[in-house]
């Protein structure tokens, strides 16, 4: 039977303080640095509201990663942070040891809690160590230059009607513009209400966003209405749309237009890395103005389920973003009528940096694939390669098998499916 281990002098001395509030905050001017992260987690659990309030103003460390002590979206643990921050902006003179850069509220673990030094704390929000290291003329007292406090955190959208905890956070945050800023760096959204993304992002600072899933029915007016907040994203990674509707009442012009509305955003987008496009209807015969507008190589490129045309893959094998492509998805993308010699050129050019390749379902045939194997074994980098649900007799999957045995892959999923007799 094991024992508890007993409490350290630390704890000891950390629930000894708790226990007078008056004491414990009037402490916290001497109290040493690496000191303040146990001790908020003492206060936050046993909810002393008045010291985590200010241990929120004296906090000595650029970010505090409040997101990771919450198991839930508590609103009441939100108000109690809110509130600290708001009698931390009223001060006229900050608090000499006053670090507080970034209130994270991002639900993720972060060491920071376990590292009780300030070479942590500086790491767990780069983005606030690179803008205090951009600051050697900051000082204390009333002459000090403010600069906006940033509070992030990861939205969901949902429902037309938001959640209690980001309602308020919204608010609070809109009733003291200039004073602070909203971030935002994974936002997905599954809803259909544009008026309700609208309220969202109006607040946000998009400049933080890195990640955006849209995965609901959108039509394509919705995705042109949606473009210019994207264009705002500057640091945006990863951009994930899924089942994006072109009505068939609009005319082909029309459908021109919207996409060029949202397409022409891509120029804004320099650190794009990630492209996935799932069962979006408005690619066919536009993919080239997709890929015009990159502006950097892309890293990850994924359209699946999605109508190409043949001249949609030409154009993608002559893209100069795909140069250094890892992660190429085109499952559930009919090539069956194509000539293989667009994805051929395509395997070519990216069999440098190629480490995984999904043609799950696009009904390649044994002709096609057989013109495929020379460029398929120059991919020396290629881990994953998904062949599933394609037919394929035994005399290409020899030749298949033969052209890859020397290569690294790890995972060859192939699955046997029988050729109709004169396919």
């Amino acid at each position: 039977m094991s024992m508890k281990a007993p409490p350290t002098l630390l704890q000891l001395a950390g629930q000894s303080l708790l226990r007078n509030e008056v004491l414990a905050i009037s402490a916290l001017e001497k109290l040493p640095m690496e000191l303040f992260p146990p001790l908020f987690m003492e206060a936050f659990t046993r909810r002393c509201t008045g010291i985590v309030k200010a241990m929120v103003q004296a906090w000595p460390f650029p970010c505090l990663p409040l997101g990771a002590l919450m198991k839930t979206r508590d609103l009441v643990t939100l108000q109690v942070a809110l509130d600290g921050l708001d009698m931390l902006l009223g001060q006229q003179v900050r608090p000499r040891r006053w670090k507080l850069q970034v209130l994270d509220l991002h639900n993720v673990h972060l060491k920071f809690w376990k590292i009780w030094s300030g070479n942590m704390a500086n790491a767990c929000s780069t983005e606030a160590n690179s803008k205090k290291k951009k600051r050697p003329t900051e000082q204390n007292g009333p002459r000090m230059e403010r600069k906006p406090l940033t509070v992030l955190v990861d939205v969901c959208l949902k429902q037309s009607i938001l959640d209690a905890f980001l309602s308020y956070l919204l608010l609070w945050v809109q009733e003291r513009k200039g004073l602070l800023q909203l971030g935002c760096r994974k936002l997905k959204i599954s809803t259909v209400h544009i008026q309700s993304i609208r309220k969202v992002l109006e607040v946000l600072q998009l400049d933080w966003m890195q990640e955006v899933q849209v995965n609901c029915t959108w039509q394509l007016s919705t995705l042109a209405a949606f473009a210019s907040y994207l264009g705002r994203m500057r640091n945006l990674l990863k951009l994930l749309l899924s089942h994006i509707k072109v009505p068939a009442s609009i005319s082909p012009e029309e459908q021109k237009q919207l996409v060029v509305q949202f397409t022409s955003q891509f120029l804004n987008l320099a650190c794009l890395q990630e492209l996935s496009l799932d069962s979006v209807s408005f690619l066919e015969d536009h993919l080239d103005q997709v890929l015009r507008c990159l502006r950097t190589p892309l890293e990850a490129l994924s359209m699946t389920d999605c109508q190409l045309a043949e001249s949609d893959l030409k154009h993608l094998s002559q893209c100069p973003s795909i140069r250094q492509l890892k992660h190429l998805n085109l499952s559930g993308v009919t090539l069956t009528r194509f000539s293989p010699e667009p994805l051929r050129v395509l395997l070519e050019r990216v069999s440098d940096t190629l480490k995984t390749l999904d043609l799950e379902d696009c009904g390649i045939r044994d002709l096609q694939l057989t013109a495929l194997l020379p460029a398929l074994s120059r991919c020396y980098q290629l881990t994953t390669f998904n062949y599933l649900r394609n037919p394929m007799s035994v005399a290409v999957l020899e030749k298949l098998l033969c052209h890859t045995i020397h290569a690294n892959i790890e995972n060859l999923l192939l699955g046997m499916q029988e050729q109709k007799p004169g396919v």
